[in-house]
């Protein structure tokens, strides 16, 4: 694809900005597609349920309820930490959700990791402006691995069995990303690293949300 979403992150002191995306395959278009999408193939495929009566999808991302209604063209949640995804992570939040509901397929993990740069056209997305920023997990949980957990747990994680620590979040149902931790010690800092599960490239049909959602879990697991 020769159009992508551009996402820019700024630090300021200890905190990134989020600058707004600039895109052809933006929000209006996801929620077009998702309109014409007949609610059974989207339950199927995204692991979400459809309500007839409110004609609105219910689907968990990150351990947290949310509600996507394509006639109001809304995502909203009663969750207290919906309002991180909703507010602060929107621009890779709200396109994240809808992209993945078009696009989801009805296929079971494997299991089998891979990094996000061996994604199909991933590369793109992985330097300059596009790195993950994952010394900020580093800095954080170098020397505490439990509190890693303990982060990770709160927003609907499994335990994982990597390194000296790992998380398996959902960001989308069908979309696993498994974050490893290496704690500091005398010889070496610490180290994390981020994978996806090998079915990615059927569930997030655009190397653009594979991007958005690993920036999202780096930056929700190094708040």
């Amino acid at each position: 694809m020769k159009q992508h979403i551009e996402h820019r992150i700024r630090k300021e002191a200890s905190k990134a900005e989020l600058v707004p995306i600039k895109t052809v395959w933006g929000e209006a278009k996801a929620w077009e597609n998702l309109a014409e999408l007949r609610p059974q193939d989207v339950c199927s495929g995204a692991r979400a349920v459809y309500d007839e009566a409110a004609r609105a999808y219910a689907i968990t991302a990150y351990g947290i309820d949310f509600t996507v209604a394509p006639d109001a063209r809304t995502i909203t949640s009663t969750d207290p930490k919906a309002g991180l995804f909703l507010e602060r992570y929107k621009d890779f939040f709200r396109l994240a959700v809808l992209w993945y509901m078009t696009s989801a397929k009805d296929i079971p993990a494997t299991g089998r990791l891979i990094r996000p740069l061996d994604v199909k056209g991933g590369q793109r997305f992985f330097s300059g402006t596009h790195v993950l920023p994952l010394d900020r997990i580093e800095e954080r949980f170098g020397r505490d691995k439990v509190a890693f957990i303990e982060r990770g747990l709160q927003f609907g994680a499994e335990i994982a069995r990597y390194g000296d620590a790992a998380v398996r979040l959902y960001p989308l149902p069908r979309v696993p990303v498994t974050i490893i931790l290496w704690l500091q010690d005398e010889e070496y800092p610490a180290r994390v690293t981020l994978f996806f599960d090998s079915t990615v490239d059927f569930q997030l049909s655009l190397s653009d949300i594979v991007w958005s959602v690993s920036m999202m879990s780096t930056l929700v697991m190094g708040e």
